[in-house]
């Protein structure tokens, strides 16, 4: 899974008397025709090689051919992107399968490039789950329908429970104010890893979960911008496993994502009406595409419409024409031009998301953008 920290890492890398070739692959299978972004990294790699100083090239040239060896042998186990940080020289090699698409890139410099990378971490939604009880806690980050635990924290100064009850159902009071102080250092402790977690990874969303009585007094011990993070609270046992927790936080993830996709699309609809940088319809965002003014697509997974391509500059349209436009080159019909149209939107370095469903997108023509301006 990504992380702040591990790129911070890669970062600080330098290859003084060596290079880093850093390669970013569009593998999602909804906009790669028959698996054709193999055809477009030999491309890459091949005019990239072709560009460099021979003894810069001297130096890459092994790690081209194991990037392009790997990509054909791999290609069952990718997802949407793919990004590969390689150095030979230095003994390097890092592999990111990311479930969003990235634009196509290689890049050959002194350090590795990791733009691409810290865009994903700062647009798409990050969620914590803390799981607490009285005298442990365990913190995970899910991301991009990953679950990595982040932290484990442990107080082993906490009293036991009281036989007649749980930790906040004690006898005597002096017994109760002596747990209710050592399970509330705990709880200190915990919100403390807590609060530097937030602060660091820059995590929009929070779950709490364990018992009733725990979350009830976390979230009263919570400041108010981490209790505002706060969607949804579940009780679970500090014992289970990270798959268990993604299992039972995925449905109100889903439901989550779900909602605010119903507000991204209506917010689209309101300013295609207010005529304020959106579109809708795929006439319009085939216009928007052409200039470069896409920032983030948007469109239904079953949408189907054919149209025209250029077979010399790839000029995409819908309308009845023989010729480009634009460089005279030859048309042909293509019959997946919502799936080129997406492909060349993360080309230009613009977001796509794909909804499952949405009644008023559906109604509006099934496609459209924010514009950059």
């Amino acid at each position: 899974m990504l992380n702040r920290e591990e790129l911070k890492e890669i970062a600080r890398m330098r290859a003084e008397d060596a290079f880093f070739v850093s390669l970013y692959l569009n593998v999602n299978p909804m906009t790669n025709v028959k698996n054709n972004y193999v055809i477009h990294v030999k491309s890459m790699l091949k005019q990239t090689a072709e560009r460099l100083d021979k003894i810069v090239l001297k130096k890459v040239n092994g790690d081209l051919e194991k990037i392009e060896a790997y990509i054909l042998a791999n290609k069952r186990i990718f997802k949407k992107g793919l990004a590969i940080l390689s150095s030979q020289g230095k003994n390097i090699w890092k592999e990111f399968h990311l479930s969003v698409p990235v634009k196509n890139e290689v890049i050959v410099d002194k350090t590795p490039y990791i733009k691409p990378l810290l865009d994903i971490l700062d647009n798409y939604q990050r969620y914590a789950i803390l799981l607490v009880d009285r005298e442990s806690a365990r913190l995970f980050v899910i991301h991009l329908g990953e679950i990595e635990e982040y932290t484990e924290v442990h107080s082993a100064d906490v009293p036991g429970r009281h036989k007649k009850g749980g930790w906040f159902a004690l006898s005597g009071k002096s017994y109760e104010r002596h747990i209710d102080y050592h399970v509330a250092l705990h709880l200190k402790d915990v919100l403390k890893q807590l609060d530097s977690f937030l602060s660091r990874e820059y995590v929009g969303r929070l779950i709490i979960g364990g018992s009733e009585e725990a979350v009830t007094k976390v979230k009263a011990m919570l400041p108010q911008a981490a209790a505002d993070k706060i969607i949804w609270t579940f009780q679970a046992e500090m014992f289970a496993k990270s798959k268990e927790i993604l299992e039972k936080a995925e449905p109100i993830l889903k439901a989550f994502e779900k909602k605010k996709e119903a507000e991204t699309i209506d917010d689209l609809l309101t300013k295609t009406m207010k005529n304020e940088n959106a579109v809708i319809g795929i006439e319009n965002v085939l216009n928007a595409l052409q200039e470069g003014r896409i920032m983030k697509l948007i469109f239904l997974k079953d949408y189907n419409q054919s149209g025209l391509a250029c077979k010399n500059c790839s000029y995409l349209t819908v309308q009845h024409i023989s010729i480009c436009p634009y460089c005279k080159g030859e048309i042909q019909k293509v019959n997946y031009i919502v799936e080129l149209a997406a492909q060349k939107a993360v080309e230009q370095g613009a977001f796509v998301e794909v909804t499952d469903e949405n009644k008023k997108l559906q109604e509006s023509g099934s496609i459209g953008a924010f514009l950059r301006f």
